[in-house]
């Protein structure tokens, strides 16, 4: 195990450990009602834990619950922390990047991403697959990296996001580029908008990409003030970081 999760004292883990259980448990419950109520079968979501801002330690803990996936939001964090867990004890996790992503840090994600939750460009798509070939090639992955396109449901391109009328040239270059996977779409309902009519169009959109891509399933959406919302609309994934891992630390790993 690495020294920065090492670090970390016995009663600490202890002490941590019950509040994670506490919280997966009750995140869980919610999403299983989600579906029940939404008529699904509850294995068709799946959580994503944010673990942005909080330390190696806390994955270490999840991970030892039975989480496999983790979502970060800012590429140096996310790498430390990548570098922190790589430990035969811990294999298997699946890294998300789930936040906006600069093109000079395509290269460095592509290293560790499993998944990327925010292309919205067709010239970030070009960077990310630059990177992935890398990758593939160097051999510090075995497979493309898995996209998801990040639609803007305001079309405000302050906030993130290709617009609904550029998303289908965008899906195209990603399907074609040998280093990406196309998987689906990801969005975050505008500030101040009703949830329920904002994931309403974004499922319109996933059935419209779905018509030319019918692999591209994965619909990544809904928080933890929203989830259930997100759940009645098609999400296969929601993305939570407050209702599982508790307010910000003052620091983080």
């Amino acid at each position: 195990m690495s020294a920065d999760i090492e670090s970390v004292s016995a009663d600490a883990v202890a002490a941590r450990t019950a509040e994670l259980i506490t919280a997966l448990a009750g995140l869980l419950a919610r999403i299983d009602a989600g579906c029940v109520a939404a008529g699904r079968d509850p294995n068709s979501v799946r959580l994503l834990p944010v673990t942005k801002f909080f330390p190696a330690s806390d994955v270490a803990i999840l991970y030892r619950l039975g989480r496999r996936d983790f979502g970060e939001s800012r590429e140096q964090e996310a790498t430390a922390k990548v570098a922190a867990v790589r430990d035969e004890e811990l294999s298997g996790i699946r890294w998300h990047m789930i936040g906006r992503l600069q093109r000079n840090k395509a290269r460095v994600v592509a290293r560790w991403a499993h998944t990327v939750h925010s292309i919205d460009s067709e010239r970030l798509a070009t960077a990310l697959d630059a990177g992935a070939r890398a990758a593939l090639d160097a051999g510090e992955r075995t497979e493309p990296v898995r996209v998801l396109l990040q639609v803007s449901l305001d079309d405000d391109p302050a906030r993130g996001g290709v617009s609904a009328a550029d998303l289908a040239p965008l899906a195209e270059q990603v399907a074609a580029a040998p280093g990406l996977r196309l998987s689906g779409l990801m969005a975050i309902p505008p500030l101040g908008a009703e949830s329920d009519a904002a994931f309403a169009r974004l499922a319109t959109l996933h059935t419209l990409l779905l018509a030319d891509h019918p692999e591209a399933t994965e619909l990544s959406a809904g928080m933890s003030g929203d989830l259930e919302s997100a759940i009645e609309h098609g999400a296969t994934v929601v993305r939570v970081g407050t209702a599982l891992m508790g307010g910000r630390p003052i620091t983080s790993a």
